[in-house]
């Protein structure tokens, strides 16, 4: 029997690539362009980073950890998420150090134990941005408009929309969570069983519900910009200033918390319709206190995630991927041996071109070069060759010409430059 991919986890195909190198490549010019160094994290850590990071409570650490043992006896967790993994080298290498903030990204694969479902994988892709050592407001906002600039690289912004909230400090959720707990408690028999087992230990978590049967009492919940302090307040207040001020449109939406106990101040989610249960796209916030939590200094820090998978989705079939534009085809190994430095010399130059071995007869050849699309072909055979000569045909209008095998190269290379700015 065949053995199959694990449930959870999928290949990504040569048919889809294409769209996945087109969104990595929009986040790699985007955060770029706002000063964003690239890091590229291990992909498992110590359990107690995630554990005392992102929150014993949290849904990741109870239920969703890839957790094992070593052979030396240490336990060892593959990263649910790249927040905790990344401040843990900001402390360890020494970046607090650098001029402030400190502007890092990381792409990769995550890990989580949750029901597979369209968009939301066992290993799954996100692009994670942090910026480290400033809490400003207006960090807050750029973060946030660089994180929508990334979408419009990707003609995606006008499908998407951007939720913006404050869950106040740590010292503003005592409050807060007494004034929710009294709310939620009468209506406790309407929530899912996983929402009635968070009132008892993490009610905010309850605002984080995706389940249908428990929205409409989470939409009547209180809402915590009620409970801020006037810190708190404040700061809010000026992140909208300053993303009205770069003309980003946001809706502010009170009841957006974040799974992640690290959280404070700002939070954010970009939401989208066209995917179903599975709304959110990217999100993110602030989570002043985590550096200092994990053993480094008192820097704050904010960032945000954003799922590939859900991305790609939302791309459709735009970008399939990199074509061959030109099929060489060779007519026995004679011709294949001239050929060969030809094609070499027109990959060298960025021309996509696919080379035949010199051992299929000329109707196969041309049946395979429509199967793949090319605008061209060469053929070149004995009496090519003797004449010193290919043949160059259009597969469009089938319109050939032969062009002396000393230009050939050169003419390859024309085409394909053409090509490529068509």
């Amino acid at each position: 029997m065949a053995i199959k991919a694990v449930r959870g986890v999928r290949d990504i195909l040569p048919s889809e690539t294409g769209r996945w190198q087109r969104v990595e490549a929009a986040g790699r010019t985007t955060f770029e362009a706002y000063g964003y160094r690239e890091i590229r994290l291990p992909l498992f850590e110590r359990t107690e980073l995630f554990a005392r990071g992102i929150g014993d409570e949290t849904d990741i650490v109870k239920k969703e950890m890839y957790t094992f043992e070593d052979r030396g006896g240490d336990s060892l967790t593959l990263r649910p998420e790249a927040t905790a993994g990344l401040v843990r080298a900001y402390i360890e290498h020494g970046f607090q150090v650098e001029p402030k903030p400190v502007r890092l990204y990381t792409v990769g694969p995550m890990f989580r134990y949750e029901r597979p479902q369209a968009g939301r994988y066992r290993q799954f892709h996100q692009a994670n941005i942090e910026a480290l050592g400033e809490s400003s407001p207006a960090v807050d906002a750029e973060v946030v408009c660089m994180l929508m600039d990334f979408f419009r690289a990707l003609g995606l912004e006008h499908r998407l929309a951007l939720h913006v909230n404050s869950i106040g400090d740590a010292g503003d959720r005592p409050a807060y969570v007494a004034r929710l707990v009294d709310y939620l408690t009468p209506h406790a028999a309407s929530l899912c069983a996983e929402c009635q087992a968070r009132l008892g230990r993490n009610p905010l978590r309850v605002l984080d519900c995706k389940v249908p049967e428990c929205q409409p009492v989470i939409e009547k919940a209180p809402s915590i910009l009620d409970s801020l302090s006037a810190e708190a307040a404040r700061h809010f207040e000026q992140v909208r200033s300053y993303l009205d001020a770069m003309g980003q449109e946001y809706i502010v939406t009170p009841r957006l918390v974040r799974g992640l106990d690290y959280y404070v101040r700002t939070t954010f989610e970009v939401k989208t319709t066209e995917l179903g249960a599975q709304d959110a796209v990217s999100g993110g916030g602030r989570y002043d206190g985590l550096v200092e939590r994990l053993g480094g200094p008192a820097d704050p820090g904010i960032g945000f995630a954003i799922g590939l998978e859900r991305v790609v989705l939302l791309l459709g079939n735009e970008a399939a991927g990199p074509r061959p534009s030109i099929l060489i085809i060779p007519l026995g190994d004679t011709a294949l041996q001239q050929l060969m430095p030809v094609a070499r010399a027109a990959r060298r130059a960025g021309v996509i071109a696919e080379l035949g071995y010199g051992a299929r007869k000329l109707p196969r050849e041309l049946e395979r070069a429509n199967k793949l699309g090319v605008a061209y072909v060469v053929i070149a055979g004995d009496n090519e060759l003797g004449a010193g000569e290919a043949v160059l045909r259009e597969m469009k209008t089938g319109e050939q010409r032969r062009v002396p095998m000393a230009r050939l190269a050169e003419e390859l290379i024309s085409l394909g430059s053409k090509g490529a700015s068509a």
